[in-house]
């Protein structure tokens, strides 16, 4: 260390601290002239915009009054009228338990919400409270979606997703729209917390679920919009969640010798209040929280005060919700996919994904679905989704097929796929995992040359089992036995009817043929 404090040049100017600048005239001159005026406008009830307007009108008038000498400084000027309205807007609720919009501190703002607002989504719900709105869309997916997380903390997946965008166009502001900031991720891993605990897990939710939250309008409290609208656009999809889920946020200003715990607060009261303490939670008990202090401590009974008065509000505000829906659907959407799930055994996952994953790529390009298959304890989970029931049925019947492959019968007739064309016949799929030999005898009753004047590779025939080769197993198949024979067709006899020969004789009475064979020349001896 002091090697390193020696290689630093002592000739380098090292930076001073430059405080803030006071001017304790000019801070009693804004204040005299503000304070009464801001006093007068937080008594009454204003909208965002009309009391943004009031405050700005304030200070242009008290600006008016001042020198250029004193305009100089704007930094400075700005923040004692910050101060001036801080204190005036604290003094009025403290005072007199009045609120920038005309609310007591327990009341909650009007609340009006509409699900299924958007009808090609999934599920979808608006929900609105004062000045603050916020469209919730969410997306089903397949276990083929999930989150891979992987963290030094923390490995593995996500199967529920929150995303929460924050345009600028919500606040009436005009500037471009980047990548997501910490404050937009901070807001929407708080609503993930507050839902999780009620989505359902294993078999009764086979879906990753994504919601993506874009708030229109904003004045306070949007994360918890988020919360409420992501529950009722859970129950718009159908999702089973185990319980709604609503979220309030709560406010203090404090003076050390007074305070006043404020229920869903406004952006102005966040700014200018002591705490922003965000409680999310079913009817039964609180899912997540989240908790802002510009105060050193909080005393234990004004805790418990601000968790109580947020029971109320969250039970308010829920009620308020269940009007419009009050559980979840009995169906997903019609256009939502759907998803099938069941065991396998172990043995069977390779001949589903076959040699390179070929069996599997051909069974979602021919069926339109979507498969998956994992080992768990040591049995085969096959996970199939697809919007179409019909293909995901097709799915279903060729996996099971494979898994579980049937037993053509001998006599049966079937309708197969030709697999491969060889010169003495064809290879046909009696059923899914069993193929069969189709001879090119039993092709047509009339003989044919060529096995592809008849059959291509890839088409659908009908053929009936014939029978069984004993020693091999391998299925023989006809296809000529469907077809009508030609008129005058006259049946060959098998093999073992052959007519019987003519007694022509003991063998003995006749001549025998005689069979001259070349002798062999004589060894020549050189």
């Amino acid at each position: 260390l002091n090697e390193l404090s020696a290689a630093v040049p002592k000739s380098q100017v090292k930076r001073s601290y430059q405080h803030e600048n006071k001017n304790e005239e000019l801070e009693k001159k804004i204040f005299d002239f503000c304070y009464q005026r801001y006093y007068d406008l937080a008594m009454k009830p204003s909208s965002k915009e009309e009391r943004s307007a009031n405050f700005s009108q304030v200070k242009e008038d008290c600006l008016a009054t001042l020198s250029e000498e004193e305009l100089a400084d704007k930094s400075m000027l700005n923040r004692y009228f910050k101060k001036a309205q801080k204190k005036a807007v604290r003094n009025v609720v403290l005072d007199n338990g009045v609120r920038l919009d005309g609310r007591k501190p327990t009341d909650i703002r009007p609340i009006w919400c509409e699900v299924d607002v958007l009808p090609g989504t999934h599920g979808s719900a608006v929900f609105t409270r004062g000045e603050t709105q916020a469209i919730n869309m969410l997306t089903l997916g397949s276990s083929l979606d999930e989150q891979t997380i992987d963290l030094a903390t923390r490995k593995g997946s996500e199967n529920f997703l929150l995303h929460y965008n924050f345009p600028p166009f919500s606040t009436g502001e005009v500037r471009p729209i980047r990548g997501v900031g910490r404050r937009e991720v901070g807001h929407g891993n708080l609503a993930q917390r507050a839902l999780k605990p009620v989505i359902p897990q294993g078999e009764a939710n086979p879906y990753t679920i994504r919601l993506n939250c874009d708030i229109l309008e904003s004045n306070g409290s949007s994360s918890m919009a988020t919360v409420c609208s992501g529950t009722l656009a859970l129950m718009d999809a159908g999702v089973k969640i185990t319980a709604p889920v609503s979220g309030i946020a709560m406010g203090m200003i404090s003076d050390g010798s007074r305070h006043a715990i404020l229920s869903d607060i406004l952006g102005d009261e966040d700014f200018l209040g002591d705490m922003d303490f965000k409680v999310t939670g079913t009817a039964k008990g609180i899912t997540a929280t989240q908790m802002d202090m510009k105060v050193d401590g909080l005393p234990y009974e004004v805790l418990a005060q601000a968790l109580e008065q947020a029971r109320q509000g969250r039970l308010h505000i829920l009620d308020e919700m269940l009007k419009t829906l009050d559980k979840p659907r009995e169906d997903y959407k019609p256009h939502a996919p759907r998803i099938v799930t069941f065991d396998v055994p172990k043995e069977s996952i390779g001949p589903i994904i076959g040699p390179g994953g070929r069996v599997i790529q051909e069974i979602q390009a021919e069926t339109g679905a979507q498969i998956s298959i994992d080992e768990v304890d040591g049995r085969g989970i096959v996970e199939i989704a697809s919007e179409n029931k019909a293909s995901i049925d097709a799915a279903v019947s060729r996996v099971k097929a494979i898994a579980f492959p049937p037993q053509a019968d001998v006599g049966a007739t079937y309708t197969g796929k030709v697999k491969t064309i060889m010169p003495y016949g064809a290879f046909v799929e009696v059923v899914p995992g069993t193929d069969g030999l189709l001879h090119v005898s039993e092709l047509d009753w009339k003989r044919v040359e060529n096995v592809e004047d008849v059959l291509k590779e890839g088409e659908m025939v009908e053929f009936q089992v014939i029978g069984k080769d004993p020693r091999t197993g391998k299925l023989k198949l006809s296809r000529k036995v469907l077809l009508p024979k030609p008129e005058g067709w006259v049946e060959r006899p098998q093999n073992g009817d052959r007519r019987e020969r003519r007694d022509r004789g003991d063998r003995d009475d006749r001549p025998r043929r005689e069979h001259s064979r070349p002798g062999r020349e004589p060894r020549r001896e050189d």
